[in-house]
């Protein structure tokens, strides 16, 4: 591809931010598209850059959470949206919680006053195939462009409400409780079944009947499909419904007894070390508190920690494990870059490192050059190899450390574990950074002619 002068960045949410800012600061042209304030959404309240729709807090600090070791890598790779939490910080204990309108209008100016970054405030109904460009629309993208983008990755790749289903730490499952093996002995050990007797499943039942849920917003209203009723709305069509659902036995034989289980909550590794796993047909819309203490009645997860929790919402999303590279661009056009929510990632801190991303190859495209990927041993190399290569279908997905590969050498200690497994993260972007000069202070020196 011949060299281009500009590239186009379609929403200026966490993700497109990130993305101008480091395309910019490279030396590239970038026309940012951000149909807010003259076409709002359900969701936001201002037409500020990088508006905050739902919590204040960007999660912990701590290198030993996913969340903090991301932050900690977008960090090294100059990530404006961690310049603007340092400014609009606000009390919270160990997690990074800021000022909204702080943070927003801090990183509104700082995008606004770059001499390279143009904002154009309008909504984009054709995405223009000819350019570089990074699609950045997040989970409330507007119908005119879903259409678009519906067209160019696939009508059966792109999905507009997430029926998430929980995802245990394997560490955490009491795998006395069960036994490994697919319905009819076919496939191999692939689930690993919570067995549950009669009175057990009836306790279940009644707490989940009882259970709190969350009232959906008006946007995030939509019919039930079939397919991915929440595991409480089955029940509430009966007691037994369950039992012909998720939770069916029915053609598996618990190997210590001999005879099929009463119920069964079946775990599906999630990735392939096996050190997340999640349970099987359990999309749901109880709160995240009444999630925990209702799970944790099936016999296998007493203890369990969860670091994912169900939800079903509104979230306009693609499949990128059938239709991204490890650079983040389409595989059949490799000028059409995309990152945030609509990647498959959860949350704002994963979405604004998407950006990063997103930028850096866009920008390598822009002048010629080749992509590079994001260290494996990273979060933000982990989460994107997890988003571009998982089989099956892809739910979103959070930066936690079992995405992580293992370390060489078996270290008991969970927490001394992921103090290694973090410092490992830092020292491989490091490197990165070094390798392919991805030095955000580097490049404003070499174009300021420093």
């Amino acid at each position: 591809m011949a060299m281009k002068e500009r590239v186009i960045v379609i929403g200026g949410g966490l993700a497109g931010s990130e993305s101008a800012w480091r395309l910019a600061n490279e030396g590239h042209e970038v026309i940012l598209y951000e149909m807010r304030p003259e076409r709002m959404t359900p969701a936001h309240r201002t037409g500020n850059l990088a508006e905050l729709v739902c919590s204040n807090t960007l999660g912990g600090l701590e290198l030993t959470t996913g969340a903090g070791l991301l932050k900690a890598e977008m960090r090294l790779l100059g990530s404006i949206v961690i310049e603007a939490a340092k400014v609009a910080r606000v009390p919270a204990g160990g997690a990074l919680a800021v000022d909204r309108e702080i943070f927003s209008s801090y990183i509104t100016e700082k995008l606004s006053s770059h001499p390279r970054i143009k904002i154009v405030r309008e909504e984009v109904k054709k995405i223009p195939e000819d350019d570089i460009v990074v699609i950045a629309t997040g989970p409330l993208t507007s119908e005119a462009l879903s259409e678009e983008i519906k067209a160019l990755v696939g009508e059966e790749t792109l999905y507009f409400y997430d029926a998430i289903a929980p995802i245990v730490d394997a560490d955490s499952v009491d795998f006395s409780k069960g036994f490994w093996g697919s319905r009819w002995g076919k496939g191999g050990e692939d689930y690993f079944n919570c067995v549950l007797t009669e009175e057990e499943y009836r306790l279940f039942y009644e707490e989940l009947m009882k259970a709190q849920k969350v009232e959906p917003k008006d946007f995030e209203k939509a019919v039930h499909f079939e397919g991915c009723l929440p595991i409480e709305e089955m029940a509430r069509r009966g007691y037994k419904t369950l039992l012909f659902g998720p939770m069916r036995p029915v053609g598996l034989v618990d190997p210590r007894t001999g005879k099929e289980p009463f119920a069964v909550v079946q775990l599906r590794k999630e990735n392939k070390e096996g050190t997340l796993l999640s349970l099987v047909g359990f999309q749901t819309k109880l709160t995240y508190s009444e999630q925990k203490r209702v799970f944790r009645l099936i016999p296998c997860l007493r203890n369990a920690r969860f670091v994912r929790l169900g939800s079903m919402h509104r979230n306009t999303f693609i499949q990128s494990n059938k239709v991204l590279t490890r650079f983040l661009n389409l595989r059949k056009k490799e000028n059409i870059f995309f990152a945030g929510q609509i990647t498959g990632v959860e949350g704002y801190v994963a979405s604004s490192a998407t950006g990063i991303l997103a930028g850096i190859n866009a920008g390598r495209l822009a002048r010629g050059e080749s992509p590079t990927e994001a260290p494996r041993e990273s979060m933000l190399g982990s989460l994107v190899h997890y988003i571009t290569t998982k089989e099956g279908e892809l739910q979103p997905m959070n930066p936690v450390f079992g995405l992580l590969p293992p370390l060489e050498k078996k270290v008991k200690d969970k927490r001394k574990r992921k103090e290694l497994m973090a410092k490992r993260a830092l020292e491989s972007v490091e490197r990165w950074i070094e390798r392919e000069g991805l030095s955000l202070e580097s490049a404003k020196m070499l174009i300021n002619g420093g």
